[in-house]
């Protein structure tokens, strides 16, 4: 039985955190939908502009700590640091629902910035050590679902807020997550790869200091070409989360109601297809050739590119929610490939630390762009960013297809 359930368990870990992950993007993407209701109790945030800010005051946060979060991951346990991340984002979530004023709702974006940051390099890097190759792609796939999911329940805020309040929805969804973090301490374990054996007359190697972790990780070449197509692609995932609904309420004249899951179940339905295919697809194909996780990844962000144009430059439902599909189908395929692709060139012990700074230069440019899409929103060219961003994408293709040429599937 013992064994069995060993078997079982890495995909119980999956299971476990799926449902933080869908808490973690939920509880960030309600304010981009039930913005319009805050506003009539906090008059700030009726300027595009002031919003902007306020999403991108999370962003700025979330990537200043990530590369810190990943160091403190791969030295301490990951399980506690879930649980107390989970912990906190969901009590300042609580917290958020007694907001009165613009300044306490930018504090509090702040302190879920913090939270949230230490949860992704640790669940990331604890999936990668349950599962080997074979089902490294599916697993991590699989757990990202629960991040679209998250995204598209947090596109129904508008309509929670409409039925209950917008405080009363911060109070739920926060309790949510306090009692789950619980429960997560009983059932969710660490692991770590089993350490190599240690002649009887040799001591063991001491830890790297933090700052010899950072040297190893940035001497790689390889590691840059992947900063680079993180972030570059990061900038329209992010672009979607906080401003599809908005301009799907614009270019479709609907209200927020309705706009907001269009535009978040459209794409979190096609990113769970494009998991389905791109995580099965990249297990089967390395085996074959070590480029196959990066070919999965580089069709992915091949689809993204004229999704993006006709999101921003198409008009109607139609052209819309078939924009919208494909771009899902693509960013699925590419994110769920991304922990998988660095396995191949950063080693187990450094993987969360380098998975952190993936992080800050990947929401550090959601942030710039966040706050950009506000003045564009203002000025009324939202719909020719997003084209725009199209563009950017196609760079991050070519230098993912160029540069990156690995050697081994899990590197030691």
């Amino acid at each position: 039985m013992a064994k069995k359930l060993g078997k079982i368990y890495p995909w119980i870990v999956v299971a476990l955190l799926w449902v933080v992950a869908l808490l973690n993007y939920m509880d960030r993407q309600m304010l981009s939908t039930m913005r319009e209701y805050i506003a009539m109790d906090i008059a700030e945030l009726q300027s595009a502009e002031a919003f902007g800010v306020l999403m991108g005051i999370f962003l700025w946060i979330y990537a200043i700590v990530s590369p810190f979060a990943g160091t403190v991951a791969d030295r301490l346990s990951r399980k506690w640091l879930i649980v107390g991340s989970l912990a906190v984002w969901s009590a300042v979530t609580l917290l958020m629902g007694y907001c009165t004023t613009f300044t306490q709702l930018k504090w509090l974006r702040g302190f879920m910035g913090i939270s949230e940051a230490l949860y992704i390099p640790s669940s990331l890097s604890l999936i990668a050590d349950y599962h080997s190759g074979k089902s490294r792609s599916l697993a991590v796939g699989i757990h990202m679902t629960g991040l679209y999911l998250g995204q598209a329940l947090g596109g129904f805020g508008a309509n929670f807020a409409k039925a209950l309040s917008w405080q009363q929805t911060f109070h739920w969804f926060g309790i949510i997550g306090i009692v789950y973090a619980v429960i997560l301490i009983f059932c969710l374990k660490e692991a770590r790869p089993a350490a190599a054996p240690v002649k009887a007359e040799s001591k063991p190697a001491a830890k790297e200091s933090i700052w010899k972790s950072f040297g190893l990780i940035f001497s790689n070449i390889a590691f840059w070409a992947i900063l680079f197509f993180f972030a570059s692609s990061s900038m329209p995932g992010w672009a979607t989360k906080n401003w599809l609904p908005t301009l799907f309420q614009g270019s479709l004249d609907i209200p927020m109601e309705k706009a907001g899951p269009i535009a978040t179940i459209t794409i979190a339905f096609a990113s769970f297809i494009g998991v389905l295919i791109g995580g099965p697809l990249s297990d089967k194909w390395v085996k074959k050739n070590l480029k196959g996780r990066i070919y999965t990844s580089a069709i992915g962000l091949g689809m993204m590119i004229p999704a993006l144009v006709l999101i921003g430059l198409g008009h109607g439902i139609v052209a819309a929610v078939a924009a919208g599909l494909i771009f899902g189908i693509g960013y699925g395929m590419f994110d769920t490939n991304n922990m998988p692709i660095l396995c191949q060139f950063v080693p187990g012990r450094l993987r969360a630390t380098a998975y952190g700074f993936m992080n800050t230069v990947g929401v550090a440019m959601g942030a710039v762009c966040t706050q950009v899409l506000g003045r564009m929103q203002d000025g009324g060219h939202l719909g020719a960013a997003f084209a725009v961003l199209g563009i950017v994408t196609a760079l991050a293709l070519l230098v993912q297809l160029t540069v990156l040429k690995p050697t081994t599937d899990d590197m030691q």
